[in-house]
């Protein structure tokens, strides 16, 4: 009987091909090893993920976001006036 071509890969092998089947992975050859890397950046899967959360849980309002995290505790004095000094550079920016 053939043997399949996975069954002797890794489970991480396996899932690092399913991935790349899924298009979430790209890979690259290079002297008959394959090198993986993502599809997609951390930038733009957080920023996809942020507005998914902002308009599910918070129905559209980043500012109820914000006021949450605040509630809660998540974002301390000192968080918060990093926050203020990240908002003051991004005004900047703009002009």
């Amino acid at each position: 009987m053939a043997r399949r071509k996975t069954e002797h890969l890794t489970p991480l092998e396996l899932e690092i091909m399913h991935l790349h089947r899924k298009g979430k992975v790209k890979r690259t050859l290079k002297d008959r090893a394959y090198f993986y890397k993502p599809a997609v950046s951390r930038s733009q899967v957080v920023g996809q993920h942020m507005s998914d959360i902002v308009d599910r849980l918070f129905g559209g309002s980043a500012e109820s976001l914000v006021m949450s995290l605040v509630e809660t505790k998540h974002l301390t004095p000192r968080k918060l006036a990093r926050l203020q000094k990240l908002l003051e550079e991004t005004r900047e920016e703009e002009k």
